[in-house]
C-alpha cells in the first residue's frame, strides 16, 4: 500500500498492486473501510479488494458472474479489473492540490485487452478526494465495457439516525438499514448528465461527519446500494454504476451495451468527502 494523504481530508492506502484502488480510509483516527467483515464470495480477488474503501469492477462484467457467448466459459466476479497491477505510477502536486496517477493494463476474460488511466486528487482546501478514470480498449476488436465503483463502509461505524440522503431515493432519505433481515440491495437512475450527490451519516465515531459521494452521471447514470449483515459481514456499499441491474444478455437486447471500438475511450469520475 501506497500513503496518499493532503493537508485536509482523509489519510488513504492506496494499492498498487490491484487497480490502485483504496485499501485503508482514516478518518479521525478511524478507519472507516470494512476490513475482514466481509462475505466470502469465493474469489480471492475480490476478497482482497471488498476489504478496501473503494475498489473497481469491470470493464468487460459487473455484478456476478455470467456465461460469455460460448456458453462454456462464464465472465468472472465483478469483472476482469482486480488483482491487475498498477504501472507508472507518478506523484505530483498542482497548486495546493496532490495528486497520484497510475496506468492499468487489464487482460478481459475473453482474451482482450484494455487499459485504465487513473488520477486521484485531493484538494488542498476542501479535503475533497477526485478520481478520475479513462478505460481504453486496447483489443483489435470492440467491446462493450462496464464499470462499477464499489465504495463499501464497515457498518460498525453507523449509529441508529445514521441515513442514506439523495435525490434519486424515494423521499429522499432512508435509514442505512433499508429493508428486511440482514441484507438488501436497490439499484435506482441517478440522472443522465451532470453529478449526482448521495450522503451517509453522521456517524459518531467520526466526530458526526457525513461521507459526500457525488458521480458523473453522464457514464454513471445508476446508483446501487447493498448492505449485508450475515456474520461475520457488517458492510454498507455505495455503487455508482454505468449499467442497470438486468442480466448482460438483457442489456444487450435493449442496445445498451455502450461498445467501445479499438483505441477509443470512455471517461468516468467521482469525488467523495466527509463533512
Amino acid at each position: 500500500m501506497i500513503s496518499f494523504r493532503g493537508p485536509r481530508g482523509p489519510y488513504l492506502a492506496l494499492d498498487p498492486s490491484s487497480v490502485f484502488d483504496i485499501g485503508s480510509c482514516i478518518v479521525d483516527g478511524v478507519d472507516v473501510a470494512p476490513g475482514r467483515a466481509i462475505p466470502d464470495d469465493g474469489d480471492p480477488r475480490i476478497d482482497h479488494s471488498l476489504e478496501g474503501f473503494l475498489f473497481t469492477c469491470g470493464p468487460d462484467h459487473i455484478r456476478h458472474p455470467q456465461p460469455m457467448a460460448d456458453s462454456k466459459r462464464h465472465y468472472p466476479l465483478h469483472g476482469s479489473f482486480s488483482a491487475h497491477p498498477a504501472e507508472a505510477l507518478a506523484f505530483s502536486s498542482e497548486g495546493v492540490d496532490l495528486l497520484a496517477s497510475a496506468i492499468v493494463p487489464v487482460n478481459l476474460a475473453d482474451g482482450g485487452t484494455a487499459e485504465l488511466h487513473r488520477q486521484w486528487r485531493i484538494k488542498g482546501e476542501s479535503g475533497e478526494v477526485h478520481l478520475a478514470d479513462r478505460v481504453v480498449n486496447t483489443s483489435d476488436t470492440s467491446i462493450p465495457v462496464f464499470l462499477m465503483y464499489h465504495i463499501n463502509l464497515g457498518a460498525r461505524h453507523f449509529d441508529e439516525g445514521t441515513a442514506l440522503e439523495g435525490a434519486m431515493l424515494e423521499g429522499s432519505s432512508m435509514p442505512w438499514a433499508f429493508g428486511e433481515g440482514d441484507g438488501s440491495i436497490f439499484c435506482v437512475p441517478a440522472g443522465h448528465g451532470g453529478w449526482a450527490e448521495l450522503r451517509l451519516g453522521p456517524m459518531t465515531a467520526i466526530g458526526g461527519k457525513r461521507l459526500k459521494v457525488r458521480f458523473r452521471t453522464d457514464t454513471l447514470p445508476y446508483l446501487q446500494v447493498w448492505r449485508n449483515q450475515k456474520a461475520p459481514a457488517h458492510v454498507l456499499g455505495i455503487e455508482p454504476v454505468s449499467h442497470r441491474w438486468v442480466s448482460r444478455a438483457e442489456l444487450e437486447a435493449a442496445g445498451e451495451f455502450n461498445i467501445l471500438q479499438p483505441g477509443k475511450s470512455r471517461d468516468y469520475g467521482l469525488a467523495f468527502s466527509f463533512i
